[in-house]
């Protein structure tokens, strides 16, 4: 059995950077590589506040749904959260280029920020656990809907949320970014709760 809840603990922190990066260091590697750097980084910034966590009956962590609000993110963290992991050089230039990827936060839906499974956990519900989860935490919230952004190189995401009833509603080329971050288009997809 699956249970999803707020937050993860101190201890899992190491866990769950290691899996954000595992599920989008594909699109970061160019602009947060090294991988070790990449790694403090992310680490150093967490925010479990902004996290729903799917366990099994054993407590081990299996996977993470992201949310982003007025009040913060997944993965968040400041200049100087940067600067300590890259240097100043180092930070300047990845601010910039990871600020051209951030998505506004919307009054009117509720921002789903990154969702990623432990590769021993694929395929055995835990994603639907994380979707379920987090459409309920946006009706707690009182948002009618669920909003999320995947990229045009994530076919099996893509196709994950239109069966669980995600529509698009819209789509965002990156144009020249994409030689950066490998890909191209990002696809708004929104769900009511």
């Amino acid at each position: 059995m699956i249970h999803c809840s707020l937050g993860f603990t101190e201890d899992e922190a190491d866990t769950v950077a290691r899996l954000y990066w595992q599920a989008f260091s594909g699109k970061l590697i160019s602009v947060m590589g090294p991988e070790a750097k990449a790694h403090r980084f992310i680490t150093s910034v967490l925010d479990p506040s902004h996290a729903i966590v799917a366990r099994n009956e054993a407590g081990q962590l299996l996977g993470v749904v992201g949310f982003k609000t007025f009040q913060g993110a997944l993965v968040g963290g400041e200049f100087s959260d940067m600067r300590a992991s890259y240097g100043m050089f180092g930070a300047i230039w990845r601010s910039v280029a990871v600020s051209m990827l951030e998505r506004d936060v919307d009054n009117t839906r509720f921002l789903m920020d990154g969702i990623f499974v432990s590769s021993d956990a694929r395929g055995q519900g835990v994603g639907t656990a994380l979707l379920d989860a987090i459409c309920n935490e946006a009706r707690t919230r009182n948002y009618p809907s669920v909003r999320l952004d995947v990229i045009d190189t994530n076919p099996r995401a893509h196709a994950l949320y239109e069966r669980y009833g995600f529509k698009e509603v819209g789509q965002t080329s990156i144009g020249p970014l994409r030689y950066i971050f490998g890909f191209n288009v990002a696809t708004t997809m929104v769900k009511p709760v």
